[in-house]
């Protein structure tokens, strides 16, 4: 018996990555809180944010049949010693890329995986090393209206 996969985020990049590797999940954007003690170690903040939003879901599903597996994930990127989240506005997003240009930062990404049928779930957290490209202003404004 194949069990359903739940995505509980509503991120293209992640159903693009999960329909790439030939996996077909429903998603349910989660709506959890993602306000996270700007403090917190970027591994610690992104599993639980990842956490929040699987466990959000999951609340939600508890009557499905089969039981699903609920997948949370949050991604931020650590940069000049702080960790950013997504950008709100695409000012916000503008200058952020301008200061980034031409430099390097470490996007770490939070995943929790919860089984609907015992309650059990394991978490992980991976960082990779992000290389922002010297690119123009006017190709930070056209990469931004995307």
């Amino acid at each position: 018996m194949t069990r359903p996969l739940v995505l509980a985020s509503g991120s293209p990049a992640r159903l693009r990555l999960l329909l790439d590797a030939g996996i077909e999940p429903e998603v349910v954007v989660s709506g959890a809180d993602e306000t996270i003690d700007a403090g917190l170690d970027p591994a610690v903040s992104t599993v639980e944010l990842a956490r929040r939003k699987a466990n959000a879901v999951a609340q939600r599903l508890t009557e499905h049949n089969p039981a699903p597996l609920v997948l949370g994930c949050d991604s931020m990127l650590f940069f000049d010693g702080a960790t950013h989240g997504k950008p709100l506005t695409a000012d916000v997003a503008t200058a952020a890329w301008q200061a980034r240009r031409g430099r390097s930062g470490v996007l770490w990404t939070g995943h929790v995986l919860v089984d609907l049928s015992d309650g059990r779930h394991v978490d992980a957290a991976c960082a990779t090393t992000v290389h922002f490209a010297k690119v123009t202003d006017a190709e930070v404004t056209a990469y931004v209206a995307t």
